[in-house]
């Protein structure tokens, strides 16, 4: 039985046609941003449902913080709100914690599962970055926090062949595309994104996809979030915390094919 539905005031993106898919993005991202280059892909044979979370995209900044419960229930509300009954929702980063939620307390909503760079709960290492994070962040210096998450973001291989120009341009377009409502993400992540607990009781047909570089949510998360889940396939993406960069048309078809392969 589902829990009961508040009215959703996040702005959404709804796209394409078919079964439905719901997304949750990462902290300090948006539905642009993390699932933009795979949307034409994912809008195929899916009608996509992209709501942002507060302060991100086109949702105003929460003057409360967040919570991963009432999260999730406002990511269930935006769907059911756009006309689909049941959904496969996709998570990135500490998008797959809110999808997690999110089927733990609508079983009777969601079919199936996509978690992508995920994690169970932050360890102490995630932890140090996130925190970091959060420190460069109040420190009001855009462009030596946004060098820091291009470190963490991207995967050696990939960084290592930039020329200078492209990590320039990489670093500015990460400090002037800060969301608000980062700080509060950050604290939902640090304070509250533990689902271990959940994940036994999941029991619906879920993919674990683990970006094998990543140097933020390392594959330790992937494997554990995997393992803990009945019956969880997986599958690896040869990329950094940033597969919509670095393999885009990688990604989408996992997530795709996964799909299909269950009939969601």
């Amino acid at each position: 039985m589902s829990t009961v539905l508040p009215t959703s005031s996040l702005g959404r993106v709804v796209r394409g046609s078919g079964p439905g898919l719901l997304l949750a993005h990462g902290a300090g991202g948006g539905i642009d941003a993390n699932y933009g280059p795979v949307m034409d892909a994912l809008a195929a044979r899916h009608t996509v449902v992209g709501p942002d979370y507060p302060g991100t995209g086109r949702t105003e900044r929460s003057d409360t913080p967040l919570t991963l419960d009432a999260l999730a229930d406002e990511l269930v509300a935006t769907a059911v709100e756009e006309g689909l009954e049941t959904f496969a929702v996709a998570g990135y980063s500490l998008g797959s914690t809110v999808a997690v939620r999110a089927a733990t307390r609508h079983p009777d909503r969601v079919t199936a599962l996509v978690l992508t760079a995920g994690f169970a709960r932050p360890n102490p290492r995630l932890l140090l970055a996130v925190r970091l994070w959060r420190d460069l962040l109040r420190a009001g210096d855009p462009e030596r926090l946004a060098g820091f998450l291009c470190l963490l973001g991207l995967g050696s291989p990939a960084l290592d062949a930039m020329a200078q120009d492209d990590l320039d341009t990489a670093v500015g377009t990460t400090a002037a595309t800060i969301p608000p409502g980062t700080p509060e993400h950050l604290d939902l992540l640090v304070d509250h994104a533990d689902v271990r607990a959940d994940l036994p009781a999941l029991a619906v047909p879920t993919l674990v996809v683990s970006t094998t570089l990543d140097q933020l949510v390392t594959p330790y998360h992937h494997r554990q979030l995997a393992d803990a889940i009945p019956g969880a396939r997986y599958a690896e993406i040869a990329t950094g915390h940033l597969p919509f960069v670095e393999r885009p048309g990688e990604w989408a078809a996992l997530i795709c094919d996964f799909l299909r392969d269950v009939h969601v």
